[in-house]
């Protein structure tokens, strides 16, 4: 297999700095996507702190298989899940033990979401409400779920799409990076399909743009991935860039 990759990110239309950081660790395979929250630019550096420490963890653990995990591997899961899952975790920690021992970072956090492909398949992680979509055959599916208070309230009943629209919370989130010293992350794993492109982005594009113009959008440019990015990074400013907007696209192409 290989796989084609694009990214991007942009400040907006409205904010004077940029929270959101992304990296493409490309020969692990590895895309991560966090949108930081938190004053004195903290959100800033706690959206670093995490995809800096991820990438870090997945090369050292490359380089070293002995080398001492910060937490205990679950022996139920396969190591590749457990890689992914440990390096956010200990990201988390890092970001939660720096905003205690600085008062200017204080309740800094960050959102993440992780995409890590392996001989075997793919796996898919996040916190937060930063997402991924899979785009496959002209069609885009969310395949996370928002840890935020409007996506709780979704849960617990139904509300209407004028609620939903003028729900005044909606950049709560309720589980995030730097929160607490440890953290559950949403985990899946799925084989991808020759051809499919998974997106992931802060909220700045998914909160701007709806699934149907992001859709739109794929189809018309295809395998061109860097267009694509510059496209819906595009689109999210033209319609409001009210917040930081990133986004990753990584394409699978089987051999």
């Amino acid at each position: 297999m290989s796989i084609r990759k694009a990214g991007e990110t942009n400040v907006g239309r409205k904010r004077n700095h940029n929270e959101d950081s992304f990296l493409i660790v490309h020969d692990q395979l590895l895309y991560i996507v966090a949108d930081g929250m938190g004053g004195h630019a903290a959100g800033e550096v706690a959206s670093k702190m995490a995809v800096e420490t991820v990438s870090q963890f997945f090369k050292d653990t490359a380089e070293d298989d002995e080398i001492t995990w910060p937490f205990k591997m679950d022996r139920q899961k396969k190591y590749e899940e457990n890689r992914l899952v440990t390096a956010i975790k200990y990201a988390n920690l890092r970001i939660y033990e720096e905003a205690l021992a600085n008062a200017k970072k204080k309740g800094m956090g960050t959102t993440i979401v992780a995409v890590n492909f392996t001989k075997d398949g793919v796996y898919i992680a996040h916190v937060g409400d930063s997402r991924i979509y899979r785009f496959r055959n002209g069609t885009l599916k969310q395949m996370t779920e928002d840890h935020s208070l409007l996506n709780d309230y979704i849960k617990m009943k139904v509300l209407t799409e004028e609620e939903i629209k003028n729900f005044p919370h909606k950049n709560v989130i309720v589980r995030a990076l730097g929160m607490k010293d440890n953290v559950q992350v949403d985990i899946s794993f799925e084989v991808p399909q020759d051809k499919d492109i998974y997106l992931l982005c802060s909220d700045g594009l998914s909160g701007e743009v709806p699934d149907e113009q992001m859709q739109d959008l794929l189809r018309q440019y295809g395998d061109d991935l860097n267009g694509a990015v510059s496209a819906l990074i595009q689109r999210a400013c033209d319609n409001g860039g009210k917040d930081n907007v990133t986004c990753v696209l990584a394409q699978y192409v089987a051999d």
